[in-house]
């Protein structure tokens, strides 16, 4: 059966698409083209230290390749480089091209070969090593940059710590957490109770903040929610735990428990012995223990808190890294029950002191319902004076105005916006704002916009 001639519309629309399809193909051909140079080019960022290698395998290739001509015309490969020579010449027409550029050709063709044997030798390696090849270069480039990054302790617990070092883990990978242990309430009370270790909840909290997978970080806060005995239990507190009862402590199991979260810096208990926070009150009360003091504190003030027993030890890794430190940061968190704790370990508290790094408060945003009620900016500088001895060089305050919603939300649990009314000369010359403020529905600061203040004030001092 004979098939009717297409119509002119029939192949127009044909020829439509045949150049629409090409058009694409190129488009796509050029897109990769452009990632392909786009990705060549990283390879040429500064700090790398690569560049420097790939100078010297050019260097290497040339000299070589004048080597070996040398020692073909002047050796016994003679008759072999003349074989050659003759041979290429044969391949083109010296009216069309000179001879001298097919020897180019070659030597590029074999420099290209060259250089793609050793990019797939490097990926069989990569692969063999359970490496993904395409991020090599991004994780070279995150070392090298984050390696060069500030050295920066930050002191303090609870969530406020944990959000500060997700955000700072993007600019350094020399950041030291020095983490109050003296939590008594929940998974890590049960745990201090039954084992008679450190609280590890805070510590948790910050591994899972620094760590390099996203997986594991969910995995060490995941809260099981039945089972006789795990339920309540965090799998990092569990973790933690268990280094604990196999090393003796966590004292010795610090390296180990790096290692195996892969975090980017490093998480130091601020004591490696067990420890109950007691705080003194306006009233001439005591009371013992992190989770008691909000719910006994009552109307009274806080005049100090203290820990027992009080001569605790601190780890060797933690005074380093203050003695190196070019900032060291308090906070975020409450006041009396995750920072000054930390700073009550002695050997802590005078290596901070003695430390020519800036000294930087993070503000809280509102006042913490059982533990700083009524209490100002100035008050806060004073608590921190009077147990560490040394002031904060710059109180860094949230300057974003908190939604009225908000606000009132968190009246409604007793708390209020942190103010700093009428304050003394000496202390303003010590203020630096800056917006802080996380989005939402919670008065927290946001972790990026925290870690970019800081860093500025870095730079500036």
């Amino acid at each position: 059966m004979i098939r009717p001639a297409p119509t002119l519309p029939t192949r127009l629309y044909a020829v439509g698409r045949l150049y629409a399809r090409g058009r694409l193909d190129l488009r796509e051909r050029l897109g990769r083209s452009r990632r392909w140079l786009g990705s060549m080019s990283r390879w040429l960022t500064p700090g790398l230290g690569v560049k420097r290698w790939f100078g010297l395998f050019a260097v290497c290739s040339l000299v070589g390749a004048f080597a070996f001509l040398h020692l073909t015309w002047t050796g016994p490969l003679h008759f072999a480089a003349t074989r050659w020579i003759l041979y290429l010449n044969k391949l083109t027409d010296p009216q069309v091209m000179p001879l001298w550029m097919v020897g180019g050709i070659v030597t590029l063709l074999a420099l290209v070969g060259a250089v793609t044997s050793m990019v797939m030798l490097n990926r069989s390696v990569l692969r063999a090593t359970d490496n993904d090849p395409s991020t090599t270069l991004d994780t070279i480039h995150s070392v090298r940059t984050l390696s060069r990054g500030p050295r920066v302790v930050a002191v303090g617990g609870g969530t406020g710590l944990a959000k500060l070092l997700g955000g700072l883990k993007d600019h350094s990978g020399n950041l030291t957490a020095v983490v109050t242990v003296a939590d008594d309430g929940g998974s890590s009370g049960r745990l201090r109770e039954s084992l008679d270790m450190i609280a590890p909840g805070d510590l948790t909290d910050c591994y899972a903040a620094l760590s390099d997978s996203p997986v594991l970080a969910r995995l060490l806060l995941h809260r099981f929610k039945r089972g006789d005995g795990l339920e309540g239990h965090t799998f990092g507190n569990l973790l933690l735990a268990t280094l604990s009862e196999e090393q003796g402590g966590l004292q010795g199991a610090m390296q180990d428990v790096h290692e195996v979260l892969n975090v980017r810096g490093e998480v130091f208990p601020a004591t490696t012995s067990p420890t109950a926070l007691v705080a003194e009150l306006s009233d001439g009360r005591t009371v013992r223990g992190e989770s008691q003091l909000a719910l006994q504190k009552g109307s009274a003030r806080i005049v100090r808190v203290r820990l027992d027993p009080p001569d605790l030890p601190a780890l060797p890794a933690v005074l380093e890294a203050v003695r190196q430190a070019s900032l060291i940061v308090l906070g975020p968190g409450s006041l009396y029950t995750s920072i000054l704790p930390a700073l009550l370990v002695p050997e802590v508290a005078q290596a901070i002191r003695d430390s020519s790094a800036p000294l930087v408060y993070a503000a809280p945003i509102m006042t913490e319902p059982g533990e700083t009620d009524a209490m100002n900016l100035g008050d806060h500088d004073d608590a921190i004076f009077a147990h560490l001895g040394r002031r904060a060089d710059v109180l860094l305050v949230n300057s974003q105005p908190v939604p009225p919603a908000v606000v009132d939300r968190y009246a409604a649990e007793g708390a209020a916006l942190l103010g700093s009314p009428g304050l003394e000369a000496q202390l303003r010359k010590r203020v630096r704002y800056a917006p802080l403020l996380a989005p939402g529905l919670v008065a927290h600061h946001d972790p990026a916009a925290l870690a970019k203040a800081l860093l500025a004030l870095k730079r500036r001092n």
